[in-house]
């Protein structure tokens, strides 16, 4: 999730807003689940990450409901959509 070694010594508070999307997105992950749940992932996440994100995620393979207004995220990664 592209985190530099010393960002590991340092306190979750000092984190910038994306740095903390891609720690719980990762936490998420790394917890097993039978349904993931996510509330706009790709809030405070640059173009990279959202990359690695999408990557993850078609590797992987959860079944997860997400709430996300990106189109583009909802076309590459969702295999149904719920219009509200």
């Amino acid at each position: 999730m592209d985190f530099d070694r010393i960002q590991f010594e340092k306190n979750i508070a000092h984190y910038s807003g994306g740095q903390r999307k891609k720690l719980l997105i990762a936490k998420s992950l790394c917890e097993k689940a039978h349904l993931y749940v996510w509330d706009e992932p790709l809030n405070f996440i640059d173009i990279y990450s959202r990359m690695q994100i999408e990557k993850l995620i078609q590797d992987f393979n959860p079944t997860m409901v997400f709430v996300e207004h990106d189109q583009t995220f909802q076309q590459t990664i969702a295999t149904k959509i719920a219009n509200l």
